[in-house]
């Protein structure tokens, strides 16, 4: 008996769902397992990555609470623990080992032990993995540590890319680069650049003030003129 269009369609979506049913068990039995196993190591991967993440924030908070206490007493004129120090030196973390770094070689410095203070500073201002504020930081203390025994000139080479004003270490590199050029007998380097510390007002007040007293020195008026105001 001939099939009627309607019952002909019906066959049709019968056989189609049957050949779909077989590709997909023929698939299965396949790809399967593989399936599975990808899924079970998708899941194992995130899980980790969780956990990784969870344990990375936790090492951090715990180094954080270190460093706060060694900057802490640090700060106070103590003496923070060696060992913890040394540890924090070795961070992960760029910045809590820049700033570990710093404060053992401040610590070093104020006990008198300039050489290991310099070594110190040295190597972080050769660190490329450091950010370059703490670099630059690091070779200004290292040269001031180092400046009598230094040429002006050497010093003058080592800083005054920093001594640029608006820069951020404008004062503290300024300041020594200026006393550099006193020391070589140029005054007319040096007082412009002593006036425009003491006008600064990003500079830090301890050297804006030192900075204004050099300049009068030289015969150079550093100080500011209160902007007219605009009342009344």
């Amino acid at each position: 008996m001939a099939l009627t269009p309607q019952n002909s369609e019906a066959f049709m979506r019968e056989v189609d769902e049957a050949v779909r049913q077989d590709q997909l068990l023929t698939f299965w039995e396949r790809y399967g397992r593989l399936l599975l196993a990808a899924i079970v190591l998708g899941l194992a991967a995130f899980g980790g990555w969780l956990y990784w993440q969870h344990y990375s924030k936790t090492q951090s908070e715990a180094v954080s609470e270190k460093l706060d206490g060694v900057l802490t007493t640090a700060a106070g004129g103590g003496t923070p623990d060696a060992k913890e120090l040394d540890a924090l030196t070795s961070a992960s973390q760029p910045g809590y080992r820049a700033a570990a770094l710093l404060t053992k070689a401040g610590v070093a410095s104020r006990k008198g032990d300039a050489k290991a203070a310099i070594a110190l500073y040295s190597g972080m201002a050769a660190d490329t993995k450091l950010d370059q504020p703490y670099r630059d930081l690091a070779l200004i203390r290292q040269t001031a540590l180092e400046f009598d025994g230094l040429k002006p000139q050497q010093v003058v080479d080592r800083l005054k890319p920093l001594a640029i004003e608006g820069a951020p270490w404008f004062g503290s590199a300024g300041e020594l680069v200026a006393l550099a050029y006193m020391k070589m007998g140029k005054t007319d380097l040096a007082g412009p650049m002593f006036a425009a510390m003491a006008k600064d007002s990003k500079v830090p007040d301890s050297i804006r003030s030192r900075a204004r007293q050099m300049a009068g020195l030289m015969g150079i008026d550093a100080v500011e003129i209160p902007a007219e105001s605009t009342e009344g």
